[in-house]
């Protein structure tokens, strides 16, 4: 048992990454029978996710200090979000465009398929769900977007308060502490999950079920290596001033995580920590940049939606303008932002996209039976962008312990 403890988490998470896809592959669909177990790893972190982002988003708003500071933080995270999303968007046109994976796809491979109630969110409704009308029921349901506006409103109330609001404060200061230390215990079963998740997935969709829209699958993937590697690399390097390598080390159990889980509200704690523990970015900064990012940063998810849209545009014969193409850059970003940090989310928000441009919707159910295999890499995207924000913006207001930062020796 010492040897296991003394083996560092992310290289055991990666070990059984690798060895769930090769039991997978080898085992078939009897990898199902051990799901539960993987099933049982999202329950214990999404169990995480409501209490660690209100205490520890009120604590870091709280121990910031100063509102203006708080603008500031917030308006560079902002920014950062809207400039890659911007670029990712035009990243998948600009890979729908050049490589054309619709041609050459059978349009009658759409069968019926068993989706949730596709609904366009308007920009009104996504501005009214951020105001919960009832915030015990925001927790319950896991509403984060809503959870976040009344958890920084009880922050700055506390920062407002001043001496009144400090003994508050240090409540919320404690059960920040509190739900660290928990996330540290349920983060020891990843290795178990991520290996039963992995195992279920490779067993399920085999090599088999990707050929039909290989090309599609490829350029998702590509795309998304181009966002991490590239985008978020200079962002990194540039602006932030930091090394390359030691973020990604610093950041492999998260996106080890979200790549099994598929889902960026799961992956949450695990990024929170990841970004506090190996990167040197302060709570303050963390906790509301991550959980903010976790809700409207969905930069894989904008790309693949602007690519899925000139997939189906190319299997369905439908022409599109200049004008089509701004459309379909615009309503990606909206939808990747209305996407749920869940798996699925992004073939509810197709309809959005799709219906804009007048794409046929049976581009759904044609995407739908590797869409799993697609939103895993995305997902990795999304929460990478997280973090590299959290360390960009840390670094440009000083709130980023360099010295803190992994290392090489560090694991």
């Amino acid at each position: 048992m010492s040897l296991w403890f003394r083996i560092p988490l992310w290289q055991r998470v990666v070990a059984a990454l690798a060895l769930g896809i090769v039991t997978g592959l080898v085992w078939g669909e009897g990898a199902a029978s051990i799901k539960w177990i993987g099933d049982l790893f999202i329950r214990a972190i999404k169990m995480l996710v409501v209490p660690l982002i209100f205490f520890s988003l009120v604590a870091g708003v709280a121990s910031i200090g100063d509102l203006r500071k708080l603008g500031a933080v917030g308006g560079r995270a902002m920014l950062l979000f809207l400039i890659t999303g911007q670029l990712a968007a035009v990243l998948g046109l600009a890979m729908g465009t050049l490589v054309r994976p619709g041609i050459g796809v059978d349009a009658s491979l759409a069968g019926s398929t068993d989706l949730p109630p596709a609904t366009a969110t308007s920009p009104t409704d996504t501005i009214l769900k951020m105001v919960p009308e009832n915030v015990v029921q925001a927790m319950a349901t896991t509403d984060v977007l809503a959870l976040i506006v009344f958890s920084l409103l009880l922050g700055i109330g506390i920062l407002m308060a001043k001496q009144e609001g400090e003994p508050i404060a240090r409540i919320f200061d404690s059960g920040a502490v509190v739900m660290q230390k928990v996330t540290m215990i349920v983060m020891e079963l990843t290795p178990f999950g991520v290996f039963a998740l992995m195992a279920w997935v490779a067993g399920t969709f085999g090599f088999e079920g990707l050929v039909p829209l290989a090309k599609l699958v490829a350029l998702n993937y590509i795309g998304c290596a181009i966002i991490i590697l590239v985008f978020y690399s200079v962002m990194i390097r540039f602006i932030a001033r930091l090394p390359v390598i030691d973020f990604f080390r610093g950041m492999v159990d998260a996106m080890a995580v979200s790549y099994s889980t598929a889902s960026s509200n799961a992956t949450l704690p695990v990024t929170l920590r990841c970004t506090q523990r190996n990167l040197g970015v302060s709570s303050s900064v963390s906790s509301f940049v991550i959980s903010l990012g976790a809700t409207i940063n969905m930069n894989g998810t904008a790309m693949y939606l602007c690519l899925a849209t000139l997939f189906g545009a190319q299997i369905f014969g439908v022409d599109l303008s200049w004008a089509d193409y701004a459309m379909i850059a615009f309503t990606s970003t909206l939808g990747a932002v209305g996407a749920a940090g869940i798996p699925g989310a992004g073939l509810i928000m197709m309809a959005l996209v799709f219906g804009s441009v007048g794409v046929p919707l049976e581009t759904i159910a044609l995407v739908a039976g590797v869409d799993r295999i697609m939103d895993m890499i995305r997902t990795t995207t999304n929460i990478t962008g997280d973090a590299a924000v959290a360390v960009t913006v840390a670094s440009m207001t000083g709130e980023l312990d360099r010295a803190e930062m992994i290392s090489a020796d560090d694991v």
